[in-house]
């Protein structure tokens, strides 16, 4: 599943969670891969200095950000520091739920899967969609950024409407969160008899 900045991809994992999904979080992992002494974090502190970290030694991601979205060349350092690490990470989680339930549906909330075109890895793709208008909106109300800055954030990703064409399936987060839960709930359905199907045919 991914999505664009504040479409509301968190909101979303956990109504599939609600339903018996297991959810893996890409920013979770994220946070477990660039733990001090990581080798991910090792190579952060190397290339971006200290003055990436907080005074307790962990990434102040925050400060990282603003670094790496105001220069497309250190973003892709960023990203090839981190995405290998958490992949490694996103096998290992999936290779445990599989050894635990055979039949288990895994959400992967992952925020640049198309980006990174990483799309073959997984059977089904899930988009989160919202305008990018509304995102901007989202980011100013939520993270208290300026308009400059929520606009810089957006420019950093691909345009989410450019996402459509590579999602299985869209679901719109514009709405009352009753009408998002309606959409979740019958996608649901389509995975549980997708399953099945897969099922019967092993």
């Amino acid at each position: 599943m991914t999505g664009g900045i504040a479409s509301g991809k968190s909101t979303v994992a956990r109504m599939f969670e609600d339903k018996g999904a297991y959810l893996i979080d890409f920013d979770l992992l994220g946070h477990l891969a660039e733990s001090p002494d990581q080798p991910a974090w090792k190579a952060i502190v190397e290339y971006f200095g200290s003055d990436a970290l907080r005074e307790d030694g962990t990434i102040d991601r925050g400060k990282l950000g603003k670094i790496v979205f105001s220069d497309p060349d250190k973003l892709s350092v960023l990203n090839s520091i981190v995405h290998p690490a958490v992949y490694a990470l996103w096998r290992r989680m999936l290779a445990d739920v599989e050894k635990r339930d055979t039949r288990a549906i895994v959400i992967a909330d992952i925020p640049l899967l198309i980006e990174t075109k990483a799309q073959h890895l997984f059977d089904l793709i899930i988009l989160v969609y919202v305008p990018a208008d509304v995102q901007i909106e989202r980011l100013v109300e939520r993270d208290e950024f300026s308009r400059a800055e929520a606009e810089k954030r957006l420019a950093a990703q691909m345009p989410i409407d450019e996402k459509i064409s590579q999602a299985d399936f869209v679901i719109n987060n514009r709405g009352p969160v009753e009408k998002t839960r309606a959409v979740v709930n019958a996608l649901w359905d389509e995975l549980l008899a997708r399953e099945e199907r897969m099922s019967r045919a092993r």
